[in-house]
């Protein structure tokens, strides 16, 4: 199924394929990993210009390819300033819709993942289009009972649900540490990238 059939889908359920247990947990389906440099110079040239007033935030995972870019501020005038951010957000995701999912459409099939769209002009951000994928878990019974807890206590409606709320916890109370991880893992890649290459 390619890409640009959800390039600019409004918020829905989610779609993904199944992944089986593999190597560090990915499936034989996955994709490989790819290269976050090599994926922002890609775009950086795919991009036209004019679109964004700098280089786009990227954000990469095995299963989608997140980009936002930043807009010019409507000049200062009459009427709510945040409404006209608004309306500027709003007339690039029109104006945009049929480049950025032939873009998207060549991402798919380059690197083998999805590709939501995003743009940000001053405070407000609007994220277009997100994959929500189902992730293949195997939870013992503890753990299944703090999902059950937070179910039966009308945090969540479902196990999945109560685990969506947890992931989210975890990651405002700890964006930090996971910012570092993060720079960690991407000066791993980097140095074996400089390696002797095989084959």
């Amino acid at each position: 199924m390619h890409g640009h059939r959800f390039a600019d889908a409004p918020f829905g359920p989610g779609f993904g394929r199944g992944r089986g247990r593999g190597p560090r947990g990915r499936g034989a389906d996955a994709p490989p990993p790819v290269d976050r440099a090599e994926v922002a110079g890609w775009l950086a040239g795919r991009l036209p210009d004019g679109w964004f007033t700098g280089p786009v935030e990227l954000t990469v995972d095995r299963d989608e390819i997140t980009v936002v870019g930043a807009l010019e501020e409507p000049s200062a005038g009459e009427g709510d300033a945040e409404a006209a951010r608004t309306g500027r957000i709003e007339r690039f995701r029109e104006e945009t819709r049929g480049r950025r999912m032939a873009i998207a459409d060549a991402a798919q099939e380059r690197y083998g993942r999805s590709v939501a769209w995003g743009a940000a002009c001053g405070e407000t951000r609007q994220l277009f289009t997100h994959a929500s994928v189902p992730v293949m878990t195997r939870l013992r019974q503890p753990e299944r009972l703090v999902l059950d807890t937070l179910v039966d206590a009308g945090v969540a409606r479902s196990r999945s649900e109560a685990l969506v709320w947890a992931v989210r916890l975890v990651g405002q109370h700890t964006d930090e540490w996971l910012t570092e991880l993060r720079n960690a893992m991407t000066s791993v890649e980097e140095v074996r990238a400089r390696g002797p290459q095989v084959g």
